[in-house]
């Protein structure tokens, strides 16, 4: 990179620092998504490795010239992509591979008789080694200073419950719980033994898997099994290892696209939640927005309607917008508007 793009992405940097520090004033981010030309990327199967390297060296590649003349808040960043199969398959679960959509899951447990034999896998001899491979060739082109996406990582507890056939797995909470505690603690052995890695390697900040939003530091996860549990199950089976995980790297970034509205107020006893993210129907999102100010940052599916302009947040929301365009003038227009609703122009 040159350096006047060099600098460009430093003051980006700075400014998702900045969003996240709560000993600073609120502001709002945004980032717009615009890939006209961007080739579709390849199945995320293992036989796809190269071209998968290759393809997010190209769209690397795109992301920092559109940062040389659009102006937003997205970090161009290296794609190492998955499904949400990845530490499943470690513990030995197979895999279905879909010809138009990710790879998923197949349950391999189904009794709570059978969590005694997972063992934990050596993570340099699991299938989880090709992403290190991935990532290590990555950043062998793009330098010390690039920057990696982070791939798919769920809660403990959801990646239990891909390991467990979920038509056996929420009868077990009741019924056996010590079970369930035990599947979930084995996970978090191998995520804690993953992300330690990662970070040794890469270093502690980098685009996070969903949303594409910038992390300082700390981990960022999907948390969607929420949806099915109580408020009390959630305590008892989900926040330990949330916390253990927030408090271990620094901090935590949740994606939840279930309907989970019951869960908000256990999603604040998680300390060092850095970003809150509910993919929902606009009336949940418009209510979210009200309940995580003060709390934590925003990046929701739901913005606002009409003209940018017209869109309204909380007194004190740190909120990242999320707009899209199809052509240049389109997104030099929208990135013009949207400077001058942050209040940078």
């Amino acid at each position: 990179m040159g350096t006047s793009l060099d600098s460009k992405i430093a003051e980006r940097k700075r400014r998702w620092c900045d969003f996240f520090d709560w000993t600073k004033p609120p502001q709002h981010m945004f980032m717009l998504c615009y890939s006209e030309g961007v080739p579709g990327a390849p199945p995320a199967y293992p036989e796809n490795k190269q071209q998968r390297i290759d393809w997010a060296w190209t769209a690397y590649e795109y992301q920092l010239k559109r940062a040389e003349w659009l102006e937003d808040d997205t970090i161009p960043y290296m794609n190492v992509y998955t499904g949400t199969e990845i530490f499943a398959e470690a513990f030995g679960c197979k895999v279905h591979r879909p010809p138009d959509t990710n790879p998923c899951a197949v349950p391999m447990i189904r009794s709570a008789s059978e969590v005694s034999k997972v063992k934990v896998p050596d993570l340099g001899a699991s299938s989880l080694a090709m992403y290190f491979e991935m990532a290590d060739e990555l950043k062998r082109r793009g330098g010390k200073a690039s920057t990696l996406r982070m791939i798919d990582i769920q809660s403990p507890m959801d990646i239990a419950a891909l390991i467990w056939d979920k038509n056996e797995f929420y009868v077990a909470i009741t019924e056996s719980p010590d079970a369930v505690k035990e599947l979930a603690a084995k996970v978090t052995e191998l995520m804690a033994a993953f992300m330690d890695e990662w970070f040794a390697r890469y270093g502690r900040d980098y685009a996070a898997h969903y949303p594409d939003y910038y992390m300082p530091k700390g981990i960022t996860l999907s948390e969607d099994e929420v949806g099915s549990v109580s408020r009390e199950m959630f305590e008892e089976f989900f926040l330990p290892e949330l916390k253990w995980l927030s408090e271990r790297y620094g901090g935590i970034g949740i994606h939840c696209c279930a309907n989970a509205r019951h869960q908000w107020h256990n999603f604040l006893k998680v300390p060092g939640l850095r970003l809150i993210n509910i993919h929902q129907p606009a009336e949940q999102v418009k209510d979210a927005y009200k309940f995580f100010t003060g709390h934590t940052t925003h990046m929701h599916s739901w913005c606002g309607d009409g003209e940018l302009e017209t869109w309204t947040y909380p007194d004190g929301a740190r909120v990242v917008l999320q707009l899209s365009a199809d052509k240049k003038d389109k997104a030099l227009d929208l990135s013009q508007r949207a400077r001058k609703f942050c209040g940078r122009e």
